[in-house]
């Protein structure tokens, strides 16, 4: 037992690495069209709950696509997690797209906070921008904008599946929403293809549907990964 106890706790104790990949038909976030065919990298390092990930995204069959390069730290114990974000777009107020220019009123980035638990059969969120590029309420102030996403996964026929919805609870000019809307509602499928005894790549498929904005979306994509 002890033996057990001490193998855990330094396998707890490692710093983790994660590297990876996404290809994907179309960037569909949270029920917004943000592009076509994209690269979707991921980079991040993890230590004892404490988490620091680098994502991205690139266009592959438009060039006119908006690049994307964010930076989350989070915190996770137990089911509750919380972390902040800084996304950062190649469009926005500055017309130069400077990735360091973080002044109020020309930035490209916008800093989010976010807080949520995962129950097991069940996972929600909260997402809220706090600073940098947000949207603008109907008063034409600065809206704080907000994101609620439930998800709940299961398995079917041997595939992994996740049924979500989300919803925007306040008005925003960034979500496109005048009040409370539902933006997204998606069934996402997962499955495994077997390259070879040692690889194989998950594929991906999902059903979107933005109720707000009258739109249904059907992607496709794969992951890379060690």
């Amino acid at each position: 037992m002890g033996l057990v106890v001490s193998l855990a706790t330094l396998a707890q104790e490692k710093v983790e690495t994660t590297i990876g990949g996404d290809v994907v038909s179309s960037y569909i976030w949270r029920g917004q069209d943000l592009g076509d065919v994209s690269l979707q990298p991921t980079l991040g390092i993890g230590y004892k709950g404490l988490s620091l990930t680098a994502w991205g995204s690139v266009g592959l069959s438009d060039p006119s696509d908006t690049k994307e390069f964010d930076l989350t730290l989070g915190y996770t114990i137990g089911g509750l997690n919380i972390g902040i974000t800084d996304y950062w777009f190649n469009s926005g107020l500055d017309p130069e797209n400077r990735y360091f220019k973080y002044d109020a009123h020309v930035t490209n980035h916008v800093f989010e906070a976010n807080v949520g638990y995962d129950f097991g059969f069940a996972n929600l969120q909260w997402f809220t921008n706090f600073a940098g590029n947000d949207g603008i309420n109907k008063d034409g102030k600065r809206a704080y904008s907000s994101y609620v996403e439930l998800s709940v996964p299961f398995k079917l026929a041997t595939v992994d599946w996740t049924a979500m919805a989300g919803a925007v609870p306040f008005s925003t000019d960034f979500y496109g929403a005048d009040g409370f809307a539902v933006t997204n509602l998606a069934l996402k499928a997962t499955k495994e293809i077997k390259v070879s005894e040692s690889f194989s790549i998950p594929v991906f498929g999902q059903v979107i549907a933005n109720p707000n904005s009258q739109k249904a979306y059907l992607v496709i994509g794969f992951t890379l990964q060690p």
